[in-house]
């Protein structure tokens, strides 16, 4: 029985970039992003994000929790937090903690599919304190003003696209931006939660200001494998 074309893309995707090798440790430094494979964590810089973009009239309601800045990154209008590093970066630190992505969710009966991972923010305190925060508290439903119980984080990996009709197919999140999407409205992320289009319509999520540090401020996005 032939596969289908998302699962047969997936595969030679993560063949692709087990083929590349592991960024050496002064890379890993430059980049910012810091592998840990005894606590089976991955630590990636971020910025806590612009809400409101100077090119836009509204504000719009929280799709992803973390994605390239504004102008490359395409959901930058809608994130708690922005990043630098290419998505397939993570997509293959991810790998190397011994994680094999399943298949990202989109459209309204779409359900994410992968193993499971822990997102949480490390956010900086006084005196050099920190404080780490699951990603669900650092947002609220706009009408209730409460946080997000406990969420499923899967691995899916992207889906690939061709941006040129001459070229191979590209990691569709490296063009997109977008690492971790909270409900279904993209393929083009690296982890997607539990929640679908149907929830989404019901929530509408705000950044939480109680919790959050000031935009532009540096934080760490913590990806944890259980």
């Amino acid at each position: 029985m032939a596969l289908p074309r998302t699962s047969v893309m997936m595969a030679l995707w993560s063949l692709a970039l087990a083929c590349q090798p592991l960024m050496a440790a002064d890379e890993k430094k430059s980049e910012g992003v810091v592998v840990d494979k005894d606590k089976k964590t991955i630590s990636v810089p971020a910025k806590i994000a612009l809400r409101k973009l100077p090119n836009l009239a509204d504000i719009y309601p929280l799709e992803v929790v973390a994605c390239h800045p504004h102008p490359k990154g395409k959901k930058a209008h809608e994130t708690v937090v922005t990043i630098d590093v290419a998505p397939s970066e993570i997509h293959k630190a991810v790998e190397s903690l011994g994680l094999k992505a399943g298949k990202p969710a989109r459209g309204e009966d779409a359900v994410a599919a992968g193993p499971e991972v822990v997102l949480s923010l490390e956010i900086p305190g006084p005196g050099g304190t920190t404080r780490k925060l699951g990603v669900e508290k650092t947002m609220v439903d706009k009408k209730t003003g409460k946080t997000l119980p406990k969420l499923k984080w899967h691995f899916t990996g992207s889906a690939s696209k061709k941006t040129d009709p001459d070229k191979p197919e590209i990691y569709a999140a490296d063009d997109s931006g977008t690492l971790i999407s909270i409900f279904p409205v993209t393929d083009e992320t690296v982890f997607q939660s539990n929640l679908t289009l149907k929830d989404e319509k019901l929530i509408k999520l705000e950044t939480n200001p109680k919790v959050l540090p000031e935009i532009g401020t540096a934080v760490k996005l913590l990806i944890e494998v259980p």
